[in-house]
């Protein structure tokens, strides 16, 4: 994503045409072929509206520095052919973030409406509250 934009919508615009979005079923497909999912909201959020199992929980600010697999701060999971699919609460941080993941060469999509969108979806939800870094569930 380079250059400037005259709104929020036309920077959001420009980050989903470098992305894959995935909607919930077939997000859950290619996690089941080995994709990752990213958790980057909040702890209050992940509380509130309940997380994915078997998602990575990375919240925003350190995302690129995690997943990057030569960061010199990367998580085990990090590896330059791994899958990344990144959610937030509707779908619009994600984008951007996602994006951001793709300008550096990581393979990265979000999910097309967040987590309501996997919850109206009738994919599994459980409590949140799973620590930053931690695996939901493990």
């Amino acid at each position: 994503m380079t250059g400037s934009f005259d709104s929020v919508d036309a920077l959001l615009a420009q980050a989903r045409r470098s992305i894959d979005r995935h909607a919930p079923a077939d997000a859950a497909r290619r996690v089941a072929e080995g994709a990752l999912l990213v958790d980057i909201r909040p702890a209050w959020q992940r509380v509130e509206d309940g997380e994915i199992p078997g998602a990575l929980v990375v919240e925003r600010n350190h995302l690129e520095w995690r997943l990057h697999p030569d960061s010199g701060a990367a998580l085990p999971q990090a590896a330059r052919d791994q899958s990344w699919i990144v959610y937030c609460t509707e779908g619009y941080s994600s984008s951007l973030a996602a994006a951001t993941l793709v300008s550096l060469g990581l393979r990265a999509g979000d999910l097309d409406g967040g987590i309501r969108a996997w919850r109206a979806a009738g994919l599994p939800i459980v409590a949140g509250g799973t620590p930053v870094e931690g695996v939901v569930g493990a």
